[in-house]
């Protein structure tokens, strides 16, 4: 079916007034019909994520009954019988979640909702808490205000991983989205089908969380942002049982607004995101800075050093918890056996030099907490789940603990209060121990870019240029000669299972990673450098140059 068939169809079946107006704007419009139809968004091994409007393409109602529809007829298949939904502070989000909460009741599960907007590890510990068969987070992370998303979740609380997927996905292409009609939802609700998650899961939540405190809260003056998301409550809940009680709040930011109206793009990796609450803190004179993204499983900080305030990337944080979680531990006896360190392969290796010094191992594993997840989840079938110390991925997402198997900015934004207050009384600042560590280890740098393929016509380049890697294999990167050269299709080096990733390293002490994005139309490279500062941006300066070139 072309995108222009797909567009008669669906002006034919569209009920929602808003989406028919959409339909009706781009009827003279064959780029934008084509950009809304040219495939079916995809629901794949990370979920799904798109931009909110009309098609087939994008996330609407009906897409989400689609999916719903088909993980519906998964569960039923397998002999599942319940499932928890929650959702952040994006546009649709409850309207997503309801619309899920009825497809699912129609089959005659039994539905938890969050009642209010909450991170996605909350979503994760409550699967388990609540013992479902399934869960489901309405959100987009930290994409723009026009995106949202689905992802699920099985009873372990972890994201659903690819075996699991491919079959949920068997089922999803199967369905027409037009002939899923379930009853309202406030009916389900008025029968039973569907009830709301109560307090005291919540309650349960935020002691897991202080479970994972080393060191009493010591005097900092903190600033926070949930970036209008869904860390509006149980950051500054938990932070505040901890002992922390000078917290400023970002008031523009401060509650639930899936517009964002003050950060047009709500990554706290990004410097702009912070831009507020950097204001906050120099006019308040603060310690730290903590920002979440608006489904809270990130968190971005910065501290003050020598009188300014300086941001850390989410490897530099990283590798400070890893030092300071271990180092206590260390000190105190309290390192298991067999105890590990988890990160992703695009996250820096100076982690494995810090864990071995205290005897500890690092397993690597692909990108996507999920396979961090998956860590614990091994070690749990082991009856070892203890072994599990700490895991993190240089995209600002950390877990400490196993009350949920996803990343969690509650717990991280505790444990970064906790460290920092802990240095603080010692006379150091967070960027004084990162020095220590780079004296002891070696200065590691990391620079991490993207390259945008949007549309149709963007998708397929980005298919091209991953394809063109194996078939033209490149011989130099940044000025040094390809040294070793591995792709994730088809190697056995990583026990890992295979992915669309291509790992490069140089003579000249280059490491980059390649790989497209699971939600976003981006190319994404991961560069390392571990020399001096000098020579480092060097390095950095020359590779990126090269990637211009290749990926143009």
């Amino acid at each position: 079916m072309t995108s222009k068939e797909r567009y008669e169809l669906w002006k034919e079946k569209v009920t929602d007034r808003a989406l028919s107006r959409q339909l009706e704007k781009m009827a003279d419009d064959p780029e934008a019909i084509e950009n809304a139809f040219y495939k079916d968004l995809e629901f794949g091994t990370g979920g799904m994520r798109g931009i909110l409007g009309v098609g087939t393409n994008c996330l609407n109602i009906y897409n989400i009954r689609k999916v719903t529809e088909g993980v519906s007829r998964a569960m039923d298949k397998n002999g599942m019988k319940s499932v928890v939904i929650s959702r952040d502070s994006r546009i649709k989000s409850k309207v997503f979640a309801e619309t899920a909460a009825a497809v699912f009741a129609s089959h005659g599960f039994k539905v938890y909702l969050v009642p209010e907007e909450s991170p996605t590890p909350f979503l994760s510990f409550a699967v388990r808490q609540l013992g479902c068969d399934m869960g489901v987070m309405v959100t987009a992370s930290h994409n723009p205000k026009q995106y949202n998303g689905y992802k699920l979740f099985n009873s372990t609380g972890c994201q659903v991983l690819d075996d699991e997927a491919e079959e949920i996905i068997s089922y999803v292409e199967k369905v027409d989205p037009f002939e899923v009609k379930p009853r309202t939802f406030k009916y389900y609700v008025k029968h039973g089908l569907v009830t709301y998650v109560e307090r005291w899961v919540y309650g349960r939540f935020i002691n897991a969380v202080e479970e994972q405190a080393l060191n009493p809260a010591k005097p900092l003056k903190i600033v926070y942002t949930p970036l209008n998301g869904a860390g509006f409550h149980l950051v500054p809940d938990v932070l505040y049982e901890r002992g922390f009680n000078d917290i400023t709040l970002v008031e523009k930011q401060a509650t639930p607004n899936g517009r964002f109206t003050t950060c047009p793009f709500p990554n706290p990796e990004k410097p702009e995101a912070l831009r507020l609450a950097l204001q906050k803190a120099e006019e308040i004179d603060a310690d730290l800075v903590l920002a979440t993204d608006p489904d809270c499983d990130r968190v971005g900080i910065a501290v003050k050093h020598d009188g300014k305030f300086v941001l850390l990337t989410g490897n530099e944080v990283g590798v400070l918890l890893t030092d300071y979680i271990l180092g206590t531990k260390y000190g105190r006896w309290a390192l298991p056996e067999g105890a590990t360190i988890v990160r992703t392969i695009v996250t820096t290796s100076l982690v494995d030099k810090i864990a071995a010094k205290f005897g500890v191992r690092t397993i690597p594993v692909l990108t996507g907490f999920k396979w961090i997840g998956n860590v614990i989840n091994k070690f749990n079938a082991e009856g070892r789940a203890d072994k599990y110390v700490l895991g993190f991925e240089e995209s600002y997402g950390y877990l400490a603990g196993t009350h949920c198997r996803d990343k969690d900015a509650v717990v991280a934004s505790m444990l970064i209060a906790e460290m920092t207050s802990n240095y603080k009384a010692d006379g150091k600042t967070l960027i004084d121990q990162l020095g220590y560590i780079y004296a002891e280890y070696g200065k590691y740098e990391h620079k991490n870019i993207s390259k945008k393929f949007e549309g149709a016509s963007g998708n397929a380049k980005m298919k091209s240029l991953m394809s063109s890697l194996r078939t033209k294999p490149l011989e130099s990167l940044g000025g040094g000669k390809i040294v070793k050269s591995v792709d994730f299709l088809d190697q056995t080096e990583y026990d890992v299972p295979k992915a669309n990733v291509m790992l490069y390293e140089t003579d000249n002490g280059l490491t980059v990673i390649v790989r497209p994005s699971g939600t976003e139309p981006l190319i994404k490279f991961y560069i390392t450098a571990s020399k001096n500062e000098q020579e480092n941006a060097a390095l950095f300066a020359s590779a990126i140059s090269d990637i211009d070139k290749i990926f143009a």
